[in-house]
């Protein structure tokens, strides 16, 4: 008996020391804060980009942890009402805040979709995390009035709070109908590589600071 004790003791003390190393080799935690373009929507979660990136970051060496927290259908309101939370229990080093396109689609106003994302940015900043804030866009047949300002608040509230900003995240992918699912709106899989690809630079020269 004693001697399954002690065999148990050591067992545990080396499934403990694992533990310990493998949570010292993660250097970092970046959030994923999004809706459904960061969500893989109507994707296997291992096709998303978000899964992508965080297998692209341990190819390169790069001992970060990703943590998703995006929803389908998320609005700025909704992302600012869950945030705090998300930032006190996942404790990130790098937030990718990437929402608006549903208060967009909603055509909710842009100034109050800019009171959540600026609140967004600030309390990020208040948890000790950098921001990589991701700009989106919408159809244009919602009319100038409207989309002037919408695209404009992103590279006005990247200006205001010194942040980098990918101008649009999907660059490149949304106006090409070969890389869009039927609705118009989600990338396929085969575009999700693409969207790592975008997002990988302005990301890594936040994780080299």
């Amino acid at each position: 008996m004693r001697r399954a004790v002690l065999m148990l003791s050591a067992l545990l003390f080396i499934c403990t020391a694992c533990l310990s190393y493998a949570s010292d080799k993660t250097e970092g935690v970046i959030l994923v804060w999004g809706d459904s373009l960061s969500a893989a929507y109507r994707l296997e979660e291992s096709q998303g980009w978000v899964t992508l990136l965080q297998e692209r970051l341990v190819a390169e060496g790069i001992n970060w942890q990703v943590v998703n927290g995006s929803v389908s259908g998320e609005t700025t309101a909704g992302g600012l009402a869950r945030l705090p939370a998300m930032l006190e229990s996942s404790k990130p080093d790098i937030v990718i805040l990437e929402l608006g396109g549903n208060d967009g689609l909603r055509g909710l106003p842009v100034p109050a979709m800019r009171t959540n994302l600026t609140r967004m940015i600030e309390l990020s900043r208040e948890a000790g995390a950098k921001v990589l804030l991701a700009g989106i866009q919408i159809p244009p047949n919602y009319g100038p009035r409207y989309t002037g300002p919408f695209y404009a608040q992103y590279h006005e509230l990247a200006e205001q709070y010194e942040l980098p900003l990918i101008p649009f995240l999907l660059e490149g992918i949304a106006d090409n109908p070969a890389l869009m699912q039927a609705d118009g709106i989600h990338p396929i899989a085969e575009a999700q590589p693409m969207i790592v690809d975008i997002v990988w630079q302005p990301l890594l020269s936040l994780i080299n600071q």
